[in-house]
């Protein structure tokens, strides 16, 4: 079962020659998530192969250009490639007014669906759930309403340790009841612990998308102890003041984040064009939390699943 983060943009306002602005893609059990939407998304999907049709979920952090100019024509093209299946975008509030302005002048046309579905609030809140997923909103600090996004796994349902169904005679009720956590009592007054009879698969495996944000303290409580962590990287230590001053982070920001968080690897991103090597920003990112990459367009970063 994937789980996999892939970028198709990591620059920041001003993309540049071979960077584009932010857009990216968690595939989660070949499920399509597209976590915002700056200019040229739709050519960078098509560059790396994900098919326009099976993104049913649109997250969008804020309404800064570099995060939602993609979506104009993500929309028009899906429409022209005959979809017909509804979409929904996850966006602030702000949001709904440039929906309804596209709309208005260029979706008549469509045969599918756009839902806006409001992200709001001053703390974490569940925003979408699946049998096998979920995810939650929380708000960052930046100079207007701004979100990020964490991506869990349900912990999924507890397997019986096979050399037991036939040493203890085990029936179907009692199989599903331990299955489901409970322990089951017999007739004959034995209770069979659900502890000793049954493991979790696998680990739940998690992923946090932190955009454009100055560092706050409760961001690592946010996204404590998840697998992989995108955080933006927009300046350097030599730009710091800036940085402050924007409501960005710096490369040691990000990495004081992820080292906090007890974070398994974080990925940088959203680099501002006057760095021309991202990887000296990795470089001061390293620093302080070694497990550092730069979240390169089009390089897959899978969660591998760890079965217990």
């Amino acid at each position: 079962m994937k789980f996999a983060f892939t970028s198709l943009g990591c620059a920041s306002a001003l993309p540049t020659v071979n960077r584009f602005p932010s857009a990216h893609v968690l595939n989660v059990h070949e499920r399509l998530f597209l976590i915002d939407c700056g200019e040229g998304a739709q050519i960078q999907l098509r560059r790396y192969g994900f098919s326009f049709l099976k993104i049913r979920e649109i997250f969008i952090s804020h309404i800064h250009g570099d995060h939602i100019f993609g979506i104009y024509g993500l929309l028009s093209t899906m429409s022209m490639i005959g979809r017909s299946a509804d979409i929904y975008i996850y966006a602030p509030e702000s949001f709904g007014e440039i929906l309804t302005s596209f709309l208005t002048h260029f979706g008549g046309v469509f045969k599918f669906k756009v839902n806006h579905i409001v992200i709001k609030g001053d703390l974490p809140e569940l925003i979408f759930e699946s049998k096998s997923l979920e995810i939650l909103s929380f708000p960052l600090n930046h100079r207007i309403d701004c979100y990020g996004f964490l991506f869990r796994e349900k912990r999924p349902k507890k397997n019986i340790h096979k050399h037991l169904i036939e040493k203890e005679s085990l029936t179907l009720f009692e199989i599903a009841r331990l299955k489901d956590g409970e322990d089951v009592e017999r007739d004959s007054g034995e209770v069979l612990k659900n502890e000793d009879y049954t493991y979790i698969p696998y680990k739940p495996r998690s992923f946090a998308y932190c955009s454009d944000t100055a560092p706050f303290q409760k961001l690592a409580l946010y996204v404590k102890g998840v697998d992989l962590l995108y955080h933006e990287t927009t300046f350097g230590a030599d730009m710091e003041k800036m940085a402050r001053d924007t409501m960005h982070s710096t490369a040691a920001d990000a990495a004081i984040c992820a080292k906090e968080a007890g974070a398994g690897r974080l990925l940088i991103g959203h680099f501002s064009s006057r760095y021309k090597d991202q990887n000296i920003l990795l470089e001061q990112a390293i620093e302080i939390f070694p497990q550092s990459a730069v979240a390169d367009p089009g390089v897959e970063f899978a969660i591998p699943l760890i079965k217990t």
